[in-house]
């Protein structure tokens, strides 16, 4: 049970180490962006991200079980996972932080890829997985369009 924890943390440490970051831009920037109406409210976004982190970590930790821990199977699939997680937790920096629009749309756009990359990756191997993921994508996609609108 230790790994299934572990896997399913894992995803709001970098959550939360954004937040705690960026926690003081909110209030300053983000509330005083023109946002387009079907941009959620802020009270939304951390039961949304609760949400997401557990589903996606929970996954994560049924392919690695799948696939028999880091064995030479788990690269490609695990790899892609680690690869848009790093990007999605680069991306606060980026939007709340530097307050780089271009940048955090670079990043979520290359996040989007590898998301898919990794839904299409698990889909042969566990398709629970790979379904807990597709919320993820929808939220991914409001998101991508965030910046473009603003």
């Amino acid at each position: 049970w230790a790994y299934t924890v572990g896997f399913t943390v894992l995803p709001h440490v970098g959550g939360f180490l954004g937040w705690l970051i960026n926690r003081k831009q909110i209030p300053a920037w983000y509330e005083k962006l023109k946002k387009p109406s079907w941009c959620p409210p802020r009270k939304i976004f951390p039961l949304a991200w609760t949400v997401l982190y557990t589903g996606m970590g929970y996954a994560s930790y049924l392919i690695w079980n799948d696939l028999g821990g880091c064995s030479s199977k788990a690269i490609v699939p695990l790899g892609l996972y680690g690869a848009q997680l790093a990007l999605n937790w680069a991306w606060p920096p980026f939007f709340f932080g530097a307050r780089n629009l271009k940048m955090a749309l670079i990043d979520i756009l290359c996040l989007d890829g590898l998301a898919i990359g990794t839904v299409c990756s698990w889909y042969p191997i566990n398709k629970v997985a790979a379904l807990l993921m597709v919320p993820y994508l929808g939220w991914l996609a409001m998101a991508t369009c965030l910046p473009i609108r603003v």
